[in-house]
């Protein structure tokens, strides 16, 4: 389903007109809780990167929300992947105190926003890298709202729960009835349940190493 599709069915349903930026924001409030609910193979995003020798900082991408790992190889590009741990930055001060304290990266830690700028955030590493290394860095994202892209995966393939949870917030807005909230809220809730079916069950397995998935024969 398009984002135009879905303006014209959020006002359909509740036979009521909305401004472009009333509908705006019931999509992209209904996204932000549908990819905090459900981890969908969507949200994973990967970038590579330099580890600069003597720096301990390392600077976040702009659509950086949260890690999912952090690998360093040499920078020569011939050797192995080597993943660091994620750990506090309590940890980090207490385990290498003296930043001077160079060597491969074993550890890393949100740090705090990025110095140049505030909006961002960047990561601490443990110990100080002695020589400069490749990163790369897979990490939770955002998409691009299907507010200006127009069609997005979640649109087009669970439109079920990005309209409901679009009508759960009109109705919100329009002060609606406890008995029209309770029943879209409803059929939100199974909506998420089928993505989160997909997102945090089918999406991490497969039938080789994990076997298909079987109803029991009465």
């Amino acid at each position: 389903m398009t984002y135009d599709e879905l303006k014209a069915n959020i006002q359909d349903i509740t036979e009521n007109t909305f401004t472009d930026d009333a509908l705006a924001m019931f999509a992209q409030q209904a996204e932000q809780k549908i990819y905090n609910s459900v981890q969908i193979a969507n949200l994973r995003k990967n970038v590579t990167g330099v580890l600069t020798a003597s720096n301990p900082y390392l600077a976040c991408p702009e659509d950086f929300l949260s890690p999912y790992s952090l690998s360093v190889y040499p920078a020569s590009g011939t050797g192995d992947y080597a993943f660091l741990l994620n750990k506090d930055v309590n940890f980090m001060r207490e385990a290498y105190p003296n930043p001077t304290s160079t060597g491969q990266p074993k550890y890393y830690a949100i740090f705090g926003p990025q110095s140049a700028n505030v909006n961002e955030l960047s990561l601490i590493l443990g110990p100080t890298p002695d020589a400069n290394y490749n990163a790369e860095l897979h990490y939770y994202y955002y998409p691009e709202s299907i507010v200006t892209a127009g069609n997005t995966w979640l649109g087009d393939n669970f439109d079920s729960a990005l309209l409901n949870g679009m009508l759960i917030e009109a109705l919100r807005y329009m002060k609606g009835e406890q008995a029209d909230f309770v029943v879209y809220e409803k059929m939100y809730l199974h909506a998420m349940q089928l993505l989160k079916n997909l997102g945090d069950g089918k999406q991490r397995t497969d039938a080789y190493r994990d076997g298909q998935v079987r109803t029991p024969v009465a």
